[in-house]
């Protein structure tokens, strides 16, 4: 079946390709998702095999992990405006295409300086890749489903934490650091392929997700304010949850990957409970994970020196967290003005400029304060999202809640 044996371009109907190819394609996207986030923080498992191995220090391959998070803030929305032209399927091809051959370079690396080239190459495949999945993805299905495809879609970013980089670490102990970015590259390879073959040839102004049902500006000013928030109070805690487990927790370091495990599995959890809900309650969903991350820092705050207490915050805000990128992100969906490419770019730099302003300040309170103070920074922080996401919802129209509502808005002619 063609693109053009389906429903019109931009309509509601059963999306732009059978349900069984867009499937395949979203199984595929969601590994993508989980292999660019794995390559992304692989460093930080290997940090001691790595720094002998290229002649350097750990903390220099440290950088290696900030270096590509500045790429990708920088370089999201550049990309997007150069290329929101261009199809999907040649975008994303050229993105896992060029992010597979990036990542074997990195591997074959005989240098930090050549790591660190390979790196950078890499970072810029994934900033455009994650302006275009979204919507690429989610205009392959119907939109009154695109909150549980969206948290499809988002669970791959739950599980490289949780499986991705364990599963390179332990390769790298048993083989050489560099199998696990061969690993990487083989995968994505494959991903490559699925997505030339597969993939339909849309332009992106005529794709099922090129424009949102109830476009506001005021809307995602709302949104972007609330993701900054949210992001940074949350990723001060997530650079520092382990250094908050032994020094104030009293747990010791072998208890980490259990610990960790933990966190990751309520995360997979939060995932895949807020597809249930997404598409029928997307204010609520964002509402209540910020609210249960807001009183799971507060818990780890107050309440951190008891090893119970410490448990039960980690899982809280483990399921509570990996519910917050999908609701975002399907926020942004319903609410973006004008083309859904360039505010999902505009969100997703926000996301990463909240990833740098997180381990920053939590970089600074543990250094002058104590590392116990983060949680305490996150629930403030937290709390203002909250505020924000209230905000949207008391000083605009609301928006409808169920789902034909959602079909109606896209199927009918733009005014």
């Amino acid at each position: 079946m063609t693109p053009s044996q389906t429903s019109p371009p931009g309509t509601s109907g059963p999306g732009i390709v059978d349900p069984r190819r867009a499937t395949v394609i979203l199984v595929a996207m969601a590994v993508s998702t989980f292999l660019f986030v794995l390559v992304e923080g692989l460093p930080s498992g290997l940090l001691t095999m790595m720094a002998p191995d290229l002649g350097t220090t750990t903390s220099r391959i440290g950088l290696l992990v900030t270096g590509y998070a500045l790429v990708v803030l920088v370089a999201t929305v550049p990309l997007a405006h150069w290329t929101k032209r261009i199809p999907r399927r040649w975008v994303l091809s050229a993105t896992v295409g060029l992010a597979a051959v990036a990542t074997l370079w990195a591997g074959l690396a005989g240098s930090y300086e050549s790591v660190l080239a390979a790196r950078l190459v890499t970072a810029l495949a994934q900033a455009l890749f994650w302006v275009a999945v979204i919507p690429g993805t989610l205009g392959l299905f119907p939109p009154r489903v695109r909150g549980r495809v969206m948290a499809r879609l988002a669970l791959g970013n739950s599980l490289a934490p949780v499986l991705g980089i364990p599963a390179g670490t332990w390769l790298g102990e048993h083989t050489t650091w560099r199998a696990a970015f061969w690993a990487v590259a083989a995968l994505s390879l494959v991903i490559f392929v699925i997505v030339i073959v597969l993939f339909p040839t849309v332009k992106p102004s005529e794709g099922g997700a090129s424009r949102a049902p109830f476009p506001s500006r005021r809307r995602l000013g709302f949104q972007l304010v609330a993701t900054a928030l949210i992001v940074t109070g949350a990723f001060g805690l997530i650079t520092f949850v382990t250094q908050l487990l032994q020094d104030v927790a009293g747990y010791a370091r072998a208890d980490m990957p259990w610990l960790l495990a933990i966190q990751g599995g309520a995360g997979v959890v939060g995932a895949l409970v807020v597809g249930r809900v997404l598409d029928r309650h997307s204010w609520g969903s964002l509402a209540t994970a910020i609210a249960v991350v807001t009183v799971a820092q507060v818990l780890l705050w107050a309440f951190s020196p008891n090893h119970l207490a410490a448990v039960a915050g980690l899982i809280l805000f483990g399921g509570a967290f990996a519910t917050i990128p999908p609701a975002l992100s399907h926020r942004v969906m319903l609410v973006a003005p004008g083309s859904t490419d360039m505010s999902v770019a505009v969100s997703s730099a926000t996301f990463n400029l909240g990833i740098a302003a997180g381990s920053g300040l939590g970089a600074a309170l543990t250094a002058t304060v104590g590392v116990r103070a983060v949680p305490l920074m996150g629930s403030g922080l937290a709390l203002l999202a909250l505020v924000a996401v209230i905000a949207e919802n008391r000083f605009n129209p609301p928006l409808p809640a169920h789902r034909q509502a959602i079909d109606d808005a896209l199927t009918a002619e733009p005014r």
